[in-house]
């Protein structure tokens, strides 16, 4: 068993690994995976996939080429009180089922395996986007803000052949700190939130010091920048409901993956009550810290017209012609960058606990080899560098961040509002058990908001241009009905639930603690 030595003396076990593994055991799962993630880190792994210095910056472009500073002033609080709102939903669910399979295991256990199948591969496909897109946006942060700002080369000829290497070894490396165990990334993503938080200050009073006057005004201004105003970044000029609409893709791009909380949770220190409060605080503190960092940027600009017309460079061009001395902005562009990878590293710690979540109640091909467990690093080792390799292809595919971080928003918030609803239908009839954390009078107003939000947002993402996510869609659905009704429908129990079949797995519990054990 992983219960540790309690300071207080020799002998004695920490109460809160002896409660999680024991919650773990009833719900037919061993403790494989070194439970070593405080509060800190759980909260962190999430705030740093959520990176408003990701979203918040490669993805600024959407939301001010769509609907200008209302997008951000107005549109990114409607995006954010959104996932708040989702994420508390989640978090009821999440202390009553702290598990790596997090939203799998909880449309499963609420709404039935074909439910908990489906959910399982929307969110995985969700989770490739994030690490793709990040991974993208972090070669082209790399390319203009390091390698022309820092150091004058001229990536201008770049092309798809650079990009896909640059991704590919950036890919790598996230994956070898991951192999090498939870105790590597958990400080990695430690020392993200703090660089998160500090570089997002700085950011914003570099700007607000730079900009011509504190015009709050801008903040509340519409206007239309779809079409040639906005740089091309939507090509086609659209209505401004249709405007606003697609804005919402910076905040509800930006303020994403905080399931990372739940997919630690077997990883996590008093999991039933660590986890709800990591993954809220994530959302709310990258939500409120996210909103100033943004209407900085909009406060700074000389002239928003003329701002607007750089499209995709927008945020580029602003930062080049700050007046801060030279290493201020250099220190910047390099934070910047880390930021990004830790934020894509982080990703593949979540998504790789997922994949591992879901093969090792046997819903994957190659099951038996994806939820193997490394005795040494205690980490799903084949899972992460699965996880790797899909994420790389997925940027083969389609290169275009904008298709991409869409993809991101969609695919996820599908995944949580799919759980969610399954809990609406549930709660009071078959699920009945709850953890410590309680939405009370709230929840199915919660419940009911997400659900409508999600659908909502699955049309925004399919308007162009990132109408490249109606081939993923529609390939998803049909995939997946074809793969349930032909395949699966038979074949995949699920993971254990009833007493009957959890007592049944208690054989196989022993002997997998006894071989990571074993090697400690």
């Amino acid at each position: 068993m992983n219960a540790s030595p309690s300071p207080s003396g020799p002998g004695r076990t920490d109460p809160p690994l002896d409660s999680d593994t024991h919650h773990l055991h009833k719900m037919g799962y061993a403790q494989e995976l070194a439970r070593r993630m405080p509060l800190f880190s759980n909260f962190a792994i999430s705030f740093s996939i959520i990176c408003i210095l990701a979203g918040g910056i490669t993805s600024f472009q959407l939301g001010f080429s769509s609907a200008g500073g209302f997008a951000i002033g107005v549109g990114w609080l409607i995006g954010a009180v959104f996932a708040i709102i989702v994420a508390c939903s989640m978090a009821q669910i999440a202390s009553a089922y702290p598990t790596a399979g997090g939203l799998y295991h909880w449309s499963s256990i609420l709404g039935g395996r074909a439910w908990g199948w489906a959910t399982a591969w929307i969110n995985l496909l969700g989770l490739i986007f994030v690490i793709a897109s990040v991974n993208v946006g972090v070669y082209l942060l790399f390319a203009q803000l390091v390698l022309t700002n820092i150091f004058g080369i001229d990536v201008s000829h770049w092309g798809l052949m650079q990009q896909a290497t640059g991704v590919l070894l950036i890919t790598a490396t996230q994956a070898l700190f991951n192999h090498f165990g939870i105790r590597v990334t958990t400080k990695l993503t430690d020392f993200s939130g703090y660089l998160i938080l500090v570089t997002a200050v700085v950011l914003t009073v570099v700007m607000l010091y730079a900009a011509p006057s504190i015009d709050l005004g801008r903040l509340f201004s519409f206007t239309n920048n779809t079409g040639d105003a906005g740089g091309g970044v939507f090509p086609t000029h659209t209505s401004a409901l249709m405007a606003v609409l697609l804005g919402l893709i910076l905040p509800l791009y930006t303020i994403t993956g905080f399931d990372a909380s739940a997919h630690t949770s077997e990883e996590t220190v008093n999991a039933q009550v660590t986890v709800p409060k990591g993954m809220i605080h994530a959302v709310i503190w990258s939500g409120l810290f996210g909103y100033i960092m943004c209407c900085s940027f909009v406060l700074a600009m000389p002239d928003v017209t003329k701002a607007a017309k750089d499209g995709g460079n927008v945020f580029f061009n602003l930062l080049a012609g700050l007046p801060v001395p030279v290493l201020l902005k250099d220190l910047i562009y390099i934070a910047i960058v880390v930021a990004n990878y830790l934020c894509a590293l982080a990703g593949m710690t979540s998504t790789s606990r997922m994949l591992f979540a879901f093969a090792r109640d046997g819903g994957l091909p190659f099951s038996a080899t994806l939820r193997k467990v490394n005795p040494h690093y205690r980490t799903p080792v084949a899972s992460i560098w699965t996880v790797a390799a899909l994420s790389f292809l997925a940027t083969l595919y389609s290169p275009a961040f904008a298709a991409l971080a869409a993809g991101c928003a969609v695919f996820l918030y599908i995944s949580y509002a799919m759980p969610v609803a399954a809990g609406f239908l549930a709660e009071g009839k078959s699920w009945t058990e709850f953890g410590p954390f309680r939405l009370g009078g709230l929840s199915k107003l919660f419940a009911a908001i997400t659900v409508v939000g999600a659908v909502i947002l699955l049309y925004i993402g399919t308007r162009p241009p990132n109408d490249i996510l109606d081939n993923y869609a529609i390939g998803a659905v049909v995939l997946l009905i074809l793969g349930w009704f032909l395949l699966e429908r038979k074949r995949f129990k699920g993971p254990p639930i009833g007493e009957a079949a959890i007592r049944a797995r208690q054989a196989e519990i022993d002997l997998e603690e006894a071989a990571v054990d074993s090697a400690d």
